[in-house]
């Protein structure tokens, strides 16, 4: 099993983008704008998408520390889907019954959202909606994905929402080991998501968006953001930033930037592609606690990837946590294991970034009209689609308009801070660790864990 990590690109992604770094503008100086939004990921190219199209006029500038995509954006698994980090009960408790179920609402119109701008801005993102399954490969799996697809029946949703699959119809979708059912749901596309990031760069630049790369901001201030370049002022100002956040002056505490691995095959010839399945290019996971995710590119590979990184003292984010290879080698012997029809093969690319993950697992979107500061993020790995809505909740809040999404539950809230080191790193990978000894535990004994279900509620999940 040979590996290979190309150097020159931060993920297979950017690789295959031709995305290696290369910048276009950086910051000349002090600026005036109505809009500076800082984050050149999904978070802030789809905010400057919606404000563009909802007012040509507006002057909106985006700042990027490195390069746009170089974040999440350009590093994750490539599922959009309409998970939303936080439960529905856990919702329902903040605000209503009602208004929880307005948001799932909204998660399964973002991922049809998202569709319809790649067609219209014609973005060439290998945009396919084939759904998500996520199969159950123990006893303790299967009763999870009983239990999930009864809490969803529960809450109203139908079966053409989530659905539960035998072990024949989940073994005909992912041809993995050991495949007693799962759940299956249409929600879901693959995306290459360097090209997507890519092409809303250029979609916004089309509309005078100005995107200024290698610009560090350094200070978010109402009116202001102060910059390595100069300082940009603005009536609105919005930090999109998520796992990066901890960075920023006095938000050290406000997100946990934990890192989530990925590692990717060679193109696999078309008869073991026949074997691996996922014909439809369904995005793929089991039901695990240590979340693992996975799909079938474009060209043939299967590019998969969980947690199980440690999480670093004091919140820091630094390059060399982008591949760990004792987490590496985990990834490659786990995707064998589930597709024993992969030993051999070889791998191509390894690599990671880190994610933003609040104190309540429960993202948010807010807008101070006195002090104009706002802010989206925490989507704790699922912000493929979240960041659109997110996108679309900001322009709608910036600007006072006349839309639903500003009544959603996740707009307007706060999450608590992190609790101060050390209490933070212990309980944290306390959590990781728990996860991870659950998992071997239910594969031995097929028994759900006490401990994993404890943790869970630790977290008012």
């Amino acid at each position: 099993m040979s590996t290979q990590r190309v150097p020159a690109y931060l993920s297979l992604w950017h690789e295959d983008a031709g995305m290696d770094g290369t910048v276009k503008a950086v910051l000349p100086g002090d600026i005036d704008v109505d809009v500076v939004i800082v984050g050149g990921g999904y978070t802030g190219l789809w905010a400057a998408y919606y404000l563009s199209e909802a007012d040509p006029s507006l002057k909106i500038a985006i700042l990027e520390k490195e390069f746009v995509g170089f974040g999440a954006s350009g590093r994750n698994g490539g599922w959009c889907s309409a998970i939303f980090p936080a439960t529905f009960r856990k919702v329902a408790t903040e605000s209503s019954r009602e208004a929880a179920l307005a948001m799932q609402r909204a998660m399964f119109e973002t991922v049809s959202e998202i569709g319809r701008v790649v067609d219209l801005e014609e973005i060439d993102c290998d945009w396919t909606h084939g759904g998500y399954v996520s199969v159950a490969r123990n006893e303790a799996q299967l009763a999870r994905a009983h239990a999930e697809v009864a809490n969803w029946r529960n809450w109203g949703f139908s079966q053409g929402d989530l659905e539960f699959v035998d072990g024949a119809e989940a073994s005909r979708r992912v041809g993995a080991s050991n495949v007693l059912g799962g759940t299956f749901t249409p929600h879901c596309a693959a995306v290459q998501p360097a090209k997507l990031v890519r092409g809303l760069a250029e979609t916004v630049r089309a509309r005078s968006v100005q995107l200024y790369e290698n610009t560090e901001a350094i200070e978010l201030a109402p009116g202001v953001v102060r910059t390595s370049r100069g300082d940009v002022r603005a009536k609105a100002v919005v930090r999109a930033t998520e796992g990066y956040t901890p960075q920023l002056i006095g938000a050290h505490r406000d997100i946990v930037p934990m890192y989530s691995l990925m590692v990717a095959t060679a193109p696999l010839p078309t008869d073991l592609l026949q074997e691996v399945g996922l014909a439809e290019r369904e995005t793929f996971s089991d039901k695990r606690h240590l979340r693992i995710y996975g799909q079938r590119t474009r060209d043939g590979r299967i590019a998969f990837g969980g947690r199980g990184a440690p999480y670093h003292f004091g919140s820091k984010v630094r390059p060399e946590f982008d591949c760990d290879e004792g987490v590496h080698d985990m990834l490659r012997g786990t995707l064998v294991e589930l597709f024993p029809q992969l030993a051999g093969v070889e791998f191509t690319h390894a690599w990671g970034g880190n994610l933003g993950i609040p104190r309540d697992w429960f993202p948010s979107v807010s807008y101070d009209r006195r002090t104009g500061l706002a802010q989206a993020g925490g989507y704790v790995g699922d912000g493929v689609a979240t960041a659109n809505l997110a996108g679309r909740t900001l322009a709608a809040e910036i600007l006072d308009l006349d839309s639903d999404i500003r009544a959603l539950p996740w707009a307007g809230r706060t999450s608590p801070r992190w609790e101060p080191e050390p209490l933070r790193w212990i309980g944290v990978n306390a959590g990781t660790a728990a996860f991870s000894f659950a998992d071997r535990s239910e594969a031995r004994s097929g028994r759900p864990s006490s401990l994993a279900s404890l943790f869970w509620k630790t977290l008012g999940h």
